[in-house]
This record gives C-alpha cells, sequence and structure tokens, in this order.
C-alpha cells in the first residue's frame, strides 16, 4: 500500500511517498480503507522533532497521522461496533502512533465512531483531534454551562472553530479573537463578540471570563490570565505548562493547566450527533492530493489556516 513515511525529524520535505505492506487488524481492531486525512499543528512538530517526537522516534521509519476517515475493510477478532462496508472517523491511538497517512490504517473499534452521512469524508477527517481537542477542553476539563462566558483565541483556526461552535451549544456567551480579516467567519460561527488581536488587547476588553481556551502559549497565556474572572480558568494547549504560569495564575486566584487530547471513542459518537444535526459543520479551507501532502503541511506552517486542512486519498 501506499504510504507517506518520515526516515528522520526535519522539514516537509523529509515526508516521503512508499510502498509497504498492508496491515492486518488484530483483536478488537478494524482495517480502514482512507478516504481523508486531516493535518494538525501537532503534525508539523512531531514532523520538524517537537511534539510527540519523543515519544515515536523509536519507531522511525514513520508514519506520522492520527485523523482518519475511510471505510471498514476488514474487522478483528471481538469487534462489535463496526462491520465490512461501514463508513467510520475518529483520532487514532493519540498521542500514540497513529500511522493514518496510509492507504490502510489499523484502528482500536474504541477510537471510532459511524461517519454520518449528512458529512463528506473529508469533512470527517477535520472534525477529529481539534473538534475531539475542542469538545474535550471544554466540555469534560472545564465543564462549560449556559450563562458562562467563554473567550476562544485563533477562533478561526482548527480547534477555535469547533469550540466556538460547541460554546454555543452549551449556551455559552462567546468572544473570539482573530485577524481582522477572520471576522465575519468568527461571528458566523456563532460567536456574540470578536476581538482583532492585532489591533486590540483582548485583556483590556475582557477582564470576567468564566473560560479562557489558549491554544497559542507563551506571552498569549500569561495574558489571559487577566481576562478571567477570581476562581475561572484557562485552558493551556500547547505541548507543556509555560513556566511560572501556575504560580502566577494561582496568585490571581485563577485555575490554569495543560490538557493533551485523547482518543475516545464514546466522545466522537456524540460529536457525529452533532454534525449530523448540523449543530457544528467542520469548514475545510482546503484539499491536498496525498502525493502533494508536503504543500498541506507547508500550509498549517504559516500559521494561518482557517479551519482545517485535509489530504485526500
Amino acid at each position: 500500500m501506499r504510504a507517506i513515511v518520515i526516515n528522520e525529524f526535519g522539514g516537509p520535505e523529509n515526508l516521503t511517498l512508499v510502498d509497504i505492506p498492508q496491515p492486518s487488524p488484530g483483536k478488537n481492531e478494524v482495517l480502514i480503507e482512507v478516504k481523508a486525512i486531516s493535518i494538525n499543528p501537532v503534525d508539523i512538530k512531531t514532523r520538524s522533532g517537537k511534539g510527540l517526537a519523543g515519544r515515536l522516534k523509536e519507531h522511525l521509519p514513520l508514519v506520522l497521522g492520527w485523523d482518519v476517515s475511510g471505510i471498514v475493510r476488514e474487522v478483528g477478532e471481538g469487534v462489535t461496533k463496526f462491520k465490512q462496508g461501514d463508513a467510520v472517523f475518529g483520532m487514532v491511538n493519540f498521542p500514540g502512533l497513529g500511522a493514518t497517512y496510509a492507504q490502510y490504517v489499523v484502528a482500536p473499534e474504541e477510537h471510532l465512531a459511524i461517519k454520518p452521512s449528512s458529512i463528506t469524508h473529508e469533512e470527517a477527517a477535520g472534525a477529529t483531534l481539534a473538534l475531539l481537542t475542542a469538545w474535550q477542553a471544554l466540555v469534560t476539563n472545564a465543564g462549560v454551562k449556559s450563562g458562562q462566558k467563554v473567550l476562544i483565541h485563533s477562533a478561526a483556526g482548527g480547534v477555535g472553530h469547533y469550540a466556538v461552535q460547541i460554546a454555543k451549544y452549551l449556551g455559552a456567551y462567546v468572544i473570539g479573537t482573530s485577524s481582522a480579516e477572520n471576522k465575519a467567519f468568527v461571528l458566523g460561527l456563532g460567536a456574540d463578540e470578536h476581538i482583532d488581536y492585532r489591533s486590540q488587547r483582548f485583556e483590556e476588553i475582557v477582564k470576567d471570563a468564566d473560560v479562557v481556551l489558549d491554544s497559542m502559549g507563551g506571552e498569549n497565556a500569561f495574558r489571559s490570565l487577566a481576562a478571567v474572572k477570581k476562581g475561572g480558568t484557562v485552558i493551556s494547549l500547547p505541548s507543556g505548562l509555560q513556566e511560572g504560569l501556575k504560580e502566577k495564575a494561582e496568585e490571581a486566584g485563577v485555575n490554569a493547566y495543560h490538557i493533551l487530547v485523547a482518543s475516545n471513542g464514546k466522545d466522537m459518537e456524540k460529536l457525529a450527533e452533532l454534525l449530523e444535526k448540523g449543530i457544528i459543520k467542520s469548514h475545510v479551507s482546503k484539499t491536498f492530493s496525498f502525493e502533494d501532502i508536503q504543500s498541506a503541511h507547508r500550509h498549517i506552517e504559516t500559521g494561518k489556516t482557517k479551519g482545517k486542512i485535509v489530504v485526500v486519498l
């Protein structure tokens, strides 16, 4: 089968199209014929030697990727949720070896859900790692409730554009930051208010948020402490918590912590319902061919991706 492999960590040019043996599903696993995969910032960081590279270096030469949408072609022993021919989607084995940059992927059945018939494989592939991250941050960890105020940074990005929709679904008042050119997009997702991060300092406008979702880290995470009310929460998505952030948060009477998304089929099933009903929608801004995956990585590296980038097979 065709797969994209990296022999060593480095630039996008290290992504190489090769032929490797097709895997077989083990117990409680299914074999998926891949129709679309999604590219995330963690893919770029890991490929370059950061992100999850430390966990995965023993697998070099390595097939990257965690997001997948496709068709079940074979089921392993003990599989009860899926059968041959089912269209499925999910985030596979994160933060371990997902190996979704391939024609065929083996995945544990508990990491997958049936793909809603109302959405494409491209939209489904987008709605995996990024959507799960937003869901687990706002629902599982922060427990956002109706009437709360939620500030979402990078609201036009992969995680951000889903987070706006989830927060609105939960009944929150949502403020999103992005560049001015993405203002209409962010408000169109359901945000009640928009802040242009280039011309406005968000902490001078928002001082009483219940929850801040920060996907940028660094100085942005520290500034976010000033935008939260006492007892509020800042959730930081970049790897690890910035040194000194927890102490500063404690001084301000604010909770601050880092989360790492985890594969979860039950969460995927709930999100599949919301996607089916159109309550949550994937915005796929650009698709690339499998052969042009290097360009997909370069596009993410610009840091200006609106919604999701998807690769089709």
